[in-house]
């Protein structure tokens, strides 16, 4: 038995952990919240949705008054402790945590065997003053907890060491290969895939590419295709088709010419997998999506470059690349049940 804490900001944790427990053959319980729980459920799992994550304050795709966003997901976190001890007072067998280091002191403190799933080991959002000493103490409290896991796998190529296992990304199967996947979404002309990642702090994004696409249609012969998500509301209009909120965005990375979103890590290791060229632009001030973003060469600048970018990118396609990131993660979760 497995329960799973998966961060809910923003869609990129659930995807990576479906990813995961797809290839794990026991009862897993999932906890989470808003769209990332409910993406879990459409997935058949179990998901309680139980966490209401504090949301980044984000204006013309930057990221604004980072210590009041500190301050208040600190207090969020004491918040998912108490959750975490709710939850986890009735069930035993492992706890598996990506990105929830609330439940892993819970899981401490039961004496319950435990997981982490992480691409990060300290935030950098601060660079000075008093926030920078906040930041501080809560990454020594987050080096204090990974040093108390049983396992801390991380989903890159890297170099085993202590407790931490490097698996490789962690991406979706897709059901059908690309061009059966054109066909079933209907994409017949190059597609170009505009992601908001899961919250609405891609809206500045968005709204630049649809510009840039209502100069370049003609010239590229092409349809812009969104993803608006859980959180965004966007009008209805003839320049784009708007999927709204998706359970299988692997597949239409895959199934696109182009793919335009945010840094976020699991859009990114989807489309280095299925070969789809892509373009990743970082909120300002994220360092963690600023820090993804540099490993493919884009900074929040080129969010000014995109007509240059477009017109590079698509349909450059590389070759699909068999990642097993997913099942080597559920192998070793499934050492420790």
């Amino acid at each position: 038995m497995i329960t799973f804490f998966t961060s809910p900001i923003g869609l990129g944790h659930a995807t990576r952990d479906i990813a995961i427990a797809e290839e794990l053959k026991t009862d897993i319980l999932f906890a989470s919240g808003e769209g990332a729980s409910t993406l879990i459920a459409r997935k058949g799992f179990k998901a309680l949705d139980v966490y209401k994550p504090e949301k980044f304050n984000v204006e013309s795709g930057q990221l604004q008054h980072i210590f009041k966003w500190l301050l208040r997901y600190y207090l969020y976190y004491k918040k998912c402790k108490t959750i975490a001890k709710e939850i986890l007072k009735d069930r035993n067998g492992l706890i598996v945590s990506d990105e929830d280091f609330a439940s892993l002191v819970v899981a401490k403190k039961l004496g319950q065997r435990n997981v982490l799933i992480t691409d990060i080991s300290e935030s950098h959002f601060t660079n000075g003053g008093l926030a920078s000493v906040i930041e501080k103490k809560m990454n020594k409290s987050m080096h204090n907890i990974m040093l108390t896991c049983d396992c801390i796998i991380i989903p890159e190529v890297g170099d085993d060491r202590d407790n931490i296992r490097y698996v490789g990304p962690i991406v979706r199967r897709a059901s059908a290969d690309r061009n059966t996947l054109r066909k079933q979404f209907c994409f017949e002309k190059n597609t170009i895939l505009v992601s908001s990642g899961g919250t609405d702090a891609g809206k500045y994004l968005i709204q630049k590419v649809i510009d840039m696409h209502r100069k370049l249609q003609s010239k590229l012969d092409s349809e812009l295709v969104i993803v608006s998500g859980p959180s965004l509301k966007l009008p209805d209009s003839q320049e784009y088709r708007n999927l709204g909120f998706v359970n299988n965005m692997h597949e239409l990375v895959y199934a696109a010419d182009l793919v335009i979103s945010l840094a976020g890590r699991s859009t990114m290791d989807e489309s280095l997998a299925y070969g789809t060229p892509g373009i990743f632009i970082p909120l300002k001030n994220h360092f963690e999506q600023e820090q993804g973003a540099a490993r493919f060469g884009f900074k929040y600048e080129d969010v000014f470059r995109l007509e240059y970018l477009i017109k590079e990118k698509i349909g450059c396609r590389s070759n699909v690349v068999d990642v097993k990131g997913a099942v080597r993660a559920a192998k070793i979760i499934s050492a420790f049940i």
